[in-house]
């Protein structure tokens, strides 16, 4: 008799609410990084573990030519094989709601990926990148003389590749990354530089975007490519503009505070 009327106290009892299991817990992102000139996927490391830690799905696709597949390095690869490269993976991943970074060369194949694959994206983050009007190639883009430049580093290599530069050509200064990124870095297929983009629609494609510039020692090739952006974003388009206190290579450098960036704007 004691036991049932324990039961049915417990019964008539008021329910109290419990915080779900996943309320505490922030939506999951999936996230594409997309490498610049002369790395691989393998660049992105201490930004995607901080956001896998978290839960989210990270991808870091290689362009063909560079990193793990630098055996593919030939005459054949335009600025065009990289845009495929990259919205393949993500069409053969059945990603959707991607929040795709492309960082300084890897801004032409995010562009690419925009224009073919826009279903599958949530937002554009531009960090430090380049960014080419369509029909335009990088070299088109650049500075005269810095174009000149590239184009002598082109044949140093003997219009097959731009060799590998400095490691302080990124920012990087400390002894331990220097190492790392000297080790790792693979010469640029040359044809992706003077190659042009081609492009359906306009830049972005209507996907919202963010341009992130990095303030610390400012690359001067890319400076067109900061102020369009700027530009982009004081008309009210579908562009903002940010700004790091970092170098070039921020994947690097500031591996936490880039990270928290793309997790904000990841929920915007």
């Amino acid at each position: 008799m004691q036991r049932r009327s324990l039961m049915a106290a417990a019964l008539a009892a008021p329910v109290v609410a419990r915080p779900a299991a996943t309320a505490a817990v922030e939506t999951k992102r999936t996230f594409v990084l997309q490498h610049g000139a002369w790395h691989g996927g393998w660049c992105w490391v201490r930004v995607a573990d901080r956001l896998r830690a978290q839960g989210h799905s990270v991808f870091t696709p290689t362009a063909t030519g560079l990193g793990e597949r630098a055996h593919l390095l030939s005459r054949d690869i335009t600025v065009d094989v990289f845009v495929t490269d990259l919205a393949a993976m993500i069409e053969a991943e059945e990603l959707k709601d991607v929040v795709l970074v492309g960082h300084s060369f890897g801004g032409l194949a995010i562009t690419g990926a925009a224009d073919r694959v826009k279903s599958r994206l949530r937002r554009l983050v531009y960090l430090d990148a380049a960014i080419l009007q369509p029909g335009q190639s990088i070299l088109d883009s650049m500075p005269p003389e810095i174009a000149a430049q590239r184009r002598e580093t082109i044949r140093a290599g003997g219009g097959i590749s731009l060799p590998v530069p400095p490691a302080s050509y990124f920012g990087i200064s400390e002894p331990s990354d220097t190492a790392w990124l000297q080790r790792r870095l693979t010469p640029h297929p040359a044809v992706s530089y003077d190659s042009p983009l081609t492009l359906r629609a306009p830049v972005g494609n209507g996907v919202p975007a963010t341009y992130i510039g990095c303030t610390v020692n400012p690359l001067a090739s890319i400076e067109p490519m900061r102020q369009w952006a700027r530009t982009q974003a004081a008309a009210g388009k579908d562009w903002t503009y940010e700004q790091l206190p970092s170098v070039h290579n921020a994947m690097m450098t500031v591996p936490e505070l880039l990270t928290q960036s793309l997790l904000r704007l990841a929920s915007l």
